[in-house]
């Protein structure tokens, strides 16, 4: 039987990034889409964000050292808009982005994050600048996502987050992965596809 992973919770250290109506194909640019699986996306998150013509750096969160390992982005409003590319999450989670708090986004996308089981939590514009300006400044330390009580806690610091309901059932009951439920079912599935007419040798 397969186990069903919940998330109730994501931590880590944080890495703001700053910019209302960042779109999908500032996350991932099109070009890096020709690919016959998401591994190896994660090097091009932000790519033309973060690199000149001449593959000259930018100044660009994702290309400062301190924030390599983080794993908690912040973002401002209606991040991720534009195409409805799962390459973007699929870049992100790649990267190493396991929980993402901003101010708003764009509903496709917070939808490719659940499938990926990274939680989409948003809080006030207040409280998002407050929370990039101590990423910025403390950038070893940590910040927990509370999915299930709706929460982020960093420093003394808690602030109230906003999780939509049907995501934070998804991720707290372990249903948002749709191919380990399935498997974690396998025999109710096997009976429920032998009752079907259309589907033969089903067991």
């Amino acid at each position: 039987m397969t186990d069903i992973e919940t998330v109730e919770r994501a931590s880590g250290t944080g890495i703001p990034v700053r910019g209302n109506d960042i779109d999908t194909d500032q996350i991932i640019p099109a070009r890096f889409m020709k690919v016959v699986t998401f591994d190896g996306l994660g090097q091009f998150a932000f790519h033309d964000q973060r690199f000149t013509d001449k593959d000259e750096p930018k100044d660009h969160p994702f290309n400062e050292d301190r924030f390599r390992d983080a794993s908690v982005m912040v973002v401002n409003a209606n991040f991720g808009c534009g195409s409805s590319r799962e390459h973007a999450p699929q870049a992100l989670v790649r990267w190493g982005i396991d929980a993402i708090v901003g101010e708003s986004f764009a509903e496709i996308f917070a939808g490719n994050c659940l499938a990926l089981g990274v939680p989409t939590v948003t809080a006030s514009a207040d409280d998002i600048e407050a929370l990039q300006n101590y990423a910025e400044e403390n950038p070893d330390a940590e910040i927990e996502v509370d999915v299930a009580a709706e929460t982020v806690r960093y420093g003394e610091t808690e602030i109230d987050a906003t999780v939509d309901d049907a995501q934070r059932k998804a991720l707290v009951e372990g249903v948002w992965d749709t191919t380990a439920l399935l498997k974690s079912n396998a025999e109710a599935v096997a009976r429920t596809a032998s009752d079907l007419p259309y589907v033969e040798g089903a067991e």
